[in-house]
């Protein structure tokens, strides 16, 4: 079968342009099992793809095949940031959105989508290339590896919570997430430029951490909280983001979606509040660092569960030299390297 491959025009808006968007998103949202598109949904994809340059391939059938139109049987998209080396931060190519439908598969489609996107990324010269996967067993063929982790954790915030002795100048605040998008956006600028393995902030990250868009709700999240903790001189060294859950028998669950702060003394005050919050006695958070000092200041140590270890970030290198050399080697010696 000819199948055309084509990127969509965000500059076109004649219908059969704002056609072909809508059965690209509709294909998406179809590919990962999600509810369709609503006009909502396609505005803020639509801030994200104008915002960060994303260029959105798609496969489409011939005209006049069975099942032709607007919608691909295939889709991929990338755009650039910046990963965090340990001594630089480099230009990185972000690979997402990367579907195929099932009538459709083991034609060739998905490399073909993921050779357009190397061979393009080595063309504007660009060392790394990143993506997360919902499935483990597909992007090895590409030469990506697993490069970081996450890790989930449960808390118990009933009767046996509680901290060691720590002097914490500052203070916390609740606050709407709405008005913190400035706040939360410097926070993860100052966590990207001194975390090895972290990734420049994209710009759906806003709708998701101020409320503005849930993808649990489908809509906006009435249910959202925040917090912040501020210096002795009221700046905002910290911030955390939550969502009561559903109650399960005795737990009274709630989601931690964003933990960031400054130091340690402010990360500590923030979980010292989350686990002062009425009508919780449990907390869940799905992306725990491993140097998180909460476990050591806890009187129960017990109280804190890890539950879960995932793969999170792939990555292929495409410039060795340019990659190792933004590595923070940090002893004198020799090493050899083989690079297939």
């Amino acid at each position: 079968m000819d199948y055309t491959f084509d990127s969509l025009d965000f500059s076109d808006d004649s219908e059969a342009g704002r056609a072909r968007r809508h059965g690209w998103l509709q294909a998406l949202r179809r590919g990962f099992n999600h509810e369709q598109p609503d006009d909502d949904l396609e505005a803020m994809w639509l801030e994200h793809v104008t915002a960060d340059r994303v260029v959105c391939q798609g496969v489409w059938l011939p005209e006049g095949a069975y099942g032709a139109g607007p919608v691909p049987v295939a889709t991929t998209a990338w755009f650039d940031k910046t990963l965090n080396v340990g001594r630089a931060l480099l230009p990185l190519r972000m690979i997402t959105d990367v579907t195929t439908s099932p009538a459709h598969r083991r034609r060739g489609l998905l490399r073909r989508l993921m050779e357009d996107c190397l061979s393009d990324a080595v063309a504007h010269d660009l060392p790394l290339v990143a993506l997360t996967a919902s499935e483990a067993t597909i992007y090895g063929r590409f030469g990506f590896g697993v490069a970081t982790f996450g890790r989930e954790v449960e808390l118990d915030t009933g009767p046996r919570f509680g901290l060691r002795d720590f002097t914490d100048p500052g203070r916390v605040e609740q606050v709407d997430p709405a008005g913190t998008w400035p706040l939360t956006r410097d926070l993860l600028d100052r966590f990207h430029r001194t975390t090895r393995g972290s990734v420049g902030t994209p710009q759906f990250y806003e709708p998701l951490f101020t409320g503005r868009w849930s993808f649990f709700a489908n809509g906006r999240d009435k249910k959202l909280r925040a917090a912040v903790h501020l210096t002795p001189e009221e700046a905002v060294d910290g911030v955390v983001v939550w969502r009561p859950d559903e109650r399960d028998g005795d737990k009274r669950k709630a989601k931690v979606l964003l933990h960031l702060a400054d130091d340690a003394t402010a990360g500590l005050a923030l979980w010292d509040f989350v686990g002062s919050i009425d009508l919780v006695n449990h907390v869940e958070y799905g992306d725990f660092p491993p140097d998180d000092p909460l476990a050591w200041a806890l009187r129960d140590f017990n109280a804190l569960k890890h539950t879960g270890r995932y793969e999170f970030l792939w990555v292929r290198v495409l410039d060795v030299p340019r990659t190792l050399a933004a590595r923070p080697w940090t002893d004198d010696g020799e090493v050899v390297l083989a690079v297939a």
